[in-house]
């Protein structure tokens, strides 16, 4: 408990009161009777009143030193920490066809193939690492495409779930020619379409506040399924203020993947290496976003790192003193709750009043 720093001053107030006091004490000393001699009243012994004779008077300082006390203010400040999180809305498009089954990409000194490398990446990305802050307080979907784009995670908070989506991501057949293929630009078009309204929904709910809204597409190929041309679907995402940033994942060249054999086996053989680098290139600069090119793990995660310093989530923390001021409000200590200071004063001073007329009542 302290005082309050401008009425501070009333404390010294509380030296007055032995000023006040004293005059009282003297006159309640005096002898309300003259009598000639009170030497049978004294060997007679005193009352139970008479002994009590005090209380009144005590109750009195206790009174004007609870007033005193009051008035100087007695309060105790509660802090209370508000935290404002302007966060990223994301979506994350990962390109599931045949050609990302490639293994030119390397984990933890293991040769593995392109979509095992993206997901183990972008987990760090969402839930961070020695590397990556991770995206605790940006709400992240998933959306993974080859012939047709499949929504795998709605926009949430809740990245455990999220992740298990991601794991859970199997490459396309190259036996199915309807589940094969490319459709970029229908997969940036339901991308587009999930974060066009995310930032007016939150705002209703009272939900995470949107700072922007991004998508991050990686594929390995160019546009070879779908209705919605990409660099259509890229000027669509630039009406609605979303960026897109583009990641061309795949060494340059040839690089081993696993074929069909005609015996309907499987064997490893050089593949060409064809990414549509100058559509993805426009696809990032009609909506103000950038276009990379990952050749390997280490430069997949610098991508990462490289859009976690673009798209930073801010927090804001606004800190708040609540005073609780005792003159008037009840005291709290250890579950218990007490009479604010000035009720108690006021309770005494009627209680001094009723016993000063009834049981100490005096001849002035």
């Amino acid at each position: 408990m302290s005082f309050h720093p401008d009425a501070l001053w009333f404390i010294a107030l509380a030296l007055g009161v032995p000023l006040v006091l004293w005059p009282m004490c003297r006159k309640s000393n005096r002898s309300p009777v003259v009598f000639s001699s009170i030497v049978a009243a004294e060997s007679a012994g005193r009352s139970l009143r008479a002994r009590l004779r005090w209380v009144p008077t005590a109750m009195r300082v206790v009174v004007l030193l609870l007033i005193v006390v009051s008035l100087a203010r007695p309060v105790k400040a509660n802090e209370q920490t508000k935290v404002t999180v302007e966060g990223v809305a994301m979506q994350m498009l990962v390109d599931r066809s045949s050609s990302m089954t490639a293994e030119d990409f390397e984990l933890e000194g293991r040769r593995t193939n392109r979509l095992e490398a993206v997901k183990q990446v972008g987990r760090e990305f969402i839930t961070g690492s020695d590397d990556l802050a991770g995206r605790p307080n940006d709400l992240i979907g998933l959306i993974a495409f080859a012939g047709n784009p499949d929504g795998l995670s709605p926009m949430t908070l809740d990245h455990a779930s999220l992740v298990n989506a991601m794991d859970g991501l199997k490459p396309a057949s190259q036996r199915n020619d309807y589940e094969d293929g490319t459709a970029i630009g229908d997969a940036v078009a339901l991308a587009v379409e999930r974060l066009r309204d995310v930032g007016e929904r939150a705002a209703e709910t009272g939900g995470q506040r949107i700072k922007s809204r991004v998508i991050v597409l990686l594929t390995d190929g160019e546009n070879t399924a779908g209705v919605i041309e990409p660099v259509m679907a890229a000027e669509l995402a630039a009406k609605y203020g979303i960026k897109i940033y583009t990641i061309g994942v795949g060494t340059r060249g040839m690089a081993m993947a696993p074929v069909p054999t005609m015996f309907g086996g499987i064997e490893m053989a050089p593949i060409r290496v064809s990414i549509d680098e100058e559509t993805l290139t426009e696809m990032a600069e009609l909506t103000g976003g950038l276009y990379f090119r990952a050749t390997n793990t280490d430069s997949l995660q610098r991508i990462y790192e490289t859009i976690d310093e673009l798209e930073k989530t801010e927090t804001e923390q606004r800190r708040y003193l609540q005073y609780v001021d005792y003159a008037v409000e009840p005291i709290r200590f250890g579950g218990w709750a007490f009479p604010p200071l000035l009720v108690v004063a006021f309770g005494l001073l009627a209680v001094e009043q009723f016993l000063g007329l009834v049981a100490f009542r005096t001849l002035s």
